[in-house]
């Protein structure tokens, strides 16, 4: 399995990462933990889920739900934080497109972003 980060992704990390400092091991364990599990080893344990209307042939949005954090004291996979990826399946990759900080009041991810990507990737 291959990683890569998109330029949003990085902007929306060095910002995140000053607050919780332990997110570039965190993001380590989520590889081997969910992202891998998931789609090398085809075991679901709810971590991902598939972004519904971006399911196409050759790439598929997911999003990592259950992201602990050891920032976060006491949050385990509740910490909030959420990670938003492109996988292709016929080149085993995973692209890094948002990470955040899901609080009471924030919004979701970033649909108008993911409709892009997935255009371009698409058009091709």
């Amino acid at each position: 399995m291959k990683y890569k980060r998109h330029e949003n992704f990085e902007k929306q990390f060095k910002k995140l990462n000053k607050k919780f400092r332990s997110l570039e091991d965190d993001l380590k364990i989520a590889e081997k933990a969910a992202i891998e599990l998931c789609h090398v080893n085809g075991i679901d344990n709810n971590a991902v889920e598939l972004v519904p209307k971006f399911d196409f042939e050759t790439v598929k949005i997911y999003k990592i739900k259950k992201f602990a954090c050891k920032s976060l004291f006491g949050k385990g996979v509740r910490s909030g934080i959420r990670v938003t990826y492109a996988f292709y399946p016929e080149l085993m990759l995973v692209e890094y497109l948002e990470i955040y900080y899901k609080e009471k009041d924030s919004s979701d991810m970033d649909y108008v972003f993911a409709k892009n990507y997935c255009r371009n990737i698409l058009n091709k």
